[in-house]
């Protein structure tokens, strides 16, 4: 029987099974390998402290400081009705700042007789404000005793390490599971080739983690990360060098416009002209339609910049060079929206095979889950035929019975909407009148903005095309924060707007980041400090809509609409919004995507801080569509020093997508960029970060590209094999391959 090597070593075998099974649940490690790659977020030197002056709100927090006073109240309570309550409250400071601990109940009895002033200790828990000063209620602390012999040992070196904790379990807690996984370092094995460590003068892997975690000097802390960022950069980029030199080898069928063809007669047909920024993106596109290898290509540009307009002269193109095209959308409202506004600009260039349609005409069918029998066998007829050139649907064309006549092409809008198993099965459904298998040119739009070192990580099989030219026409966007708290009057004034423009003849959105049917089982059963002093649950649309039709936007026709209402009830409430039957539309994020009313002039968004930046910069797309200016609220309850209303602060500042993404980046810092939704994987990137680490990606790119052209299957570099299989585990790679 083979031994399990020693970083594939579960846990449970080493810390024991209470400790392992909070590390699966809320950190996501599981093995020793995993634990050896959970780095320090930081270190603290043993004679310099924290400053508790720049602590953000609302996130747990690791802080060092010395304790300057405690004192225990009394006090009478519903539980202690006879002034038995007892309240601890503990001033800590690290000579820039104070902050104050506050321990209840029981809880106080060890605290008051270890937390004396003179101490110093490590401190941990979640910041929140009280009074207008900040605190940590019952927070997990750790005192630092330099003159015990245990104490020396297990925070040996002069610099402490702080790890990515939680409430759970804290940073000291996962450095003393370090300390007992970290002599299995030595048996690491090294995914980066030889010559390419010794030619940048990298560290050998087992010294970079022993280096990471234990270090004597700052110097080592920066060649440990030097070494640990080649680690993910370069094994993520070969994962994605590999699946390019696949797509290298499969063949695909050249699609050629004619100069006759349905794309003269559909550009002659225009009433505008195309930006400059349409014109380049477009060559580009044909140019890769033209060859014998399937085009993989992303396009990205701003919410209104025309993507649609590019990406239907692509299909266009392939339907005149004899192939079919299909748009897959990830709602029906949308996919109803794309085929709808798709026929108007084509006019009788969609009427094929009808009385009216040019010569040049192709039929434009729509297939969509809830369509009746007829008009859905009809659908899937015209496609098996030929007969339709375009077909515009939502995960109803990846099934079975969908068949192609000669699919060309396939573009999905919305990429981060669709799972990578549906773009997969659309495009195996590629087969040539002849019968052979050919791969489709793939052309994959989104709306969100994505910085070029993202571009190279996420989509780094792709080829990237942007569009940042707003068309002619567009009109600006004013956006505000509203803070309900601090200032109630202004939300007051926020439907006193509303109203305003509804009064003028437009009408609004409002966004909420709930439907409000939903079992609230969240907060069941949970009643620690912490939970405590948790958020109100998010506002609900089917609420807040109740209380505006009754309250301020008394008199209005108030809709609503959100995710689990019947397609057709949906598609109802959508068609009387874009008609002009509804005043103000009460909407969770459903609306995001593609959603075009252009007498839309306003959107007021509940709860802001539970919406990303990408997120928030996408639902304002959604006003300022026509002639009239656009305004969009960010209503907030957050106070004004929180990470969380900054966010909204720079949402407000900029209508620059790219700017918003970087910042939505730097924010996420310890997030996924591979898309945790999609991958359905654990994030790759621990101490690498997109922004800032632009020329490492770069470098690793070009040398990840020589590795594979060289040898493909990494037959000479076992260690490479092995770190793809761990650090790009089977969902991901799947996930990059079919991106």
């Amino acid at each position: 029987m083979d031994l399990v090597p020693a970083l594939e070593q579960p846990l449970k075998n080493v810390l024991g099974a209470a400790t392992a099974k909070v590390m699966a649940e809320h950190l996501g490690l599981h093995t020793v390998g995993d634990l050896l790659h959970h780095y320090p977020r930081r270190y603290e030197e043993r004679g310099q402290l924290t400053h508790l002056a720049d602590l953000p709100m609302d996130e747990h927090v690791t802080v060092v400081a010395q304790v300057a006073d405690a004192r225990l109240h009394t006090f009478a309570s519903a539980k202690a009705p006879r002034g038995k309550g007892q309240r601890l409250e503990v001033t800590i400071t690290d000579g820039s700042g104070r902050l104050q601990l506050v321990f209840f109940g029981h809880g106080v009895h060890k605290p008051h007789k270890e937390l004396l002033p003179g101490t110093r200790a490590m401190f941990a828990g979640k910041v929140s404000v009280f009074n207008r000063r900040l605190q940590l209620a019952h927070p997990a602390y750790e005192l630092l005793r330099s003159d015990t012999e245990e104490t020396v040992e297990s925070w040996a070196g002069a610099l402490i390490p702080l790890y990515p904790a939680t409430a759970k379990l804290e940073s000291w807690k996962i450095a003393k599971a370090v300390q007992t996984v970290l002599p299995s370092a030595q048996e690491a094995l090294d995914p980066l080739p030889g010559t390419l460590r010794q030619g940048r003068a990298l560290l050998p892997l087992p010294e970079a983690l022993l280096k990471i975690h234990r270090p004597h000097t700052k110097a080592d802390i920066a060649a440990a990360r030097d070494r640990l960022k080649w680690d993910e950069a370069f094994v993520l980029q070969v994962a994605l060098a590999r699946r390019r030199h696949t797509d290298a080898q499969l063949p695909a069928l050249p699609r050629t416009p004619r100069h006759d063809g349905l794309l003269a007669a559909f550009d002659d047909r225009l009433p505008f002209t195309l930006t400059d920024g349409q014109r380049k993106v477009s060559k580009e596109i044909f140019d890769d339609l033209a060859t014998e290898h399937p085009m993989h290509r992303l396009l990205q540009g701003e919410v209104g910049s025309g993507k649609t307009m590019v990406a239907l002269r692509a299909m266009l193109a392939v339907v005149d060079a004899g192939g079919q095209a299909a748009m897959l959308a990830p709602t029906e409202v949308l996919a109803q929206q794309h085929h709808r506004s798709i026929v108007e600009m084509m006019g009788e260039l969609a009427e094929g095979g009808m009385l009216g349609g040019s010569e040049h005409a192709t039929k434009v069918v729509l297939l969509t889950g809830s369509m009746g029998a007829a008009a859905r066998r009809q659908a899937l007829l015209d496609l098996v035929t030929g007969e339709a050139g375009i077909v515009i649907g939502t995960h109803a064309l990846i099934e079975d019975k969908v068949r192609f006549h000669d699919l060309g092409l396939v573009v999905v809008d919305e990429q981060h909407r669709f799972g990578v198993e549906q773009r997969d099965a659309l495009r195996g459904k590629a087969h040539s009148p002849d019968g052979e298998k050919r791969s489709p040119h793939l052309l994959v739009m989104t709306a969100t903005p994505i910085p070029r070192t993202v571009a190279m990580t996420v989509f780094g099989d792709l080829e990237t095309s942007v569009l940042d030219q707003l068309p002619a026409g567009r009109s600006p966007i004013a956006s505000h924060v509203v803070p309900a708290a601090d200032k109630p009057h202004f939300l007051t004034r926020a439907w006193e707007r509303v109203r305003e423009e509804v009064s003028k003849g437009h009408q609004a959105y409002v966004v909420c980041p709930r439907i409000g049917d939903e079992e609230d089982a969240a907060g069941k059963g949970r009643k620690s400090a912490e939970d405590e002093a948790e958020k109100r649950p998010p506002l609900a649309v089917l609420d807040v809509a109740a209380q505006l039709a009754a309250g301020p936007l008394r008199g209005l026709r108030v809709e609503v609409l959100h995710g689990r209402m019947a397609p057709e009830d949906k598609d109802a409430v959508m068609r009387r919004f874009a008609a002009g039957d509804t005043d103000v539309l009460v909407a969770t994020t459903v609306i995001e995507v593609g959603v075009n009313v252009p007498n839309a002039t306003v959107m007021v968004i509940m709860d802001g801080d539970r919406f990303g930046v990408s997120q928030l910069h996408q639902l304002r797309g959604r006003v300022g569509r026509g002639s009239a200016p656009g305004l969009c609220l960010l209503v907030t309850e957050m106070p004004e020093a929180s990470a969380a209303r900054r966010r909204l602060d720079a949402v407000a500042a900029t209508l620059d997508g790219f700017e918003l993404s970087r910042i939505d980046l730097e924010q996420r810092r310890e997030g996924d960029v591979l898309g945790q939704a999609q991958s359905g994987a654990r994030s790759s990137l621990r101490v690498l970060t997109v922004i800032d680490d632009e020329e490492i990606i770069a470098q690793a790119r070009e040398e990840a590209t020589a590795v594979v052209a060289s040898d493909p299957e990494l037959t000479s570099l076992p260690g490479l094999r092995t770190a793809l299989d761990a650090l790009l585990d089977e969902e991901r790679e799947q996930y990059l391959e079919k991106g």
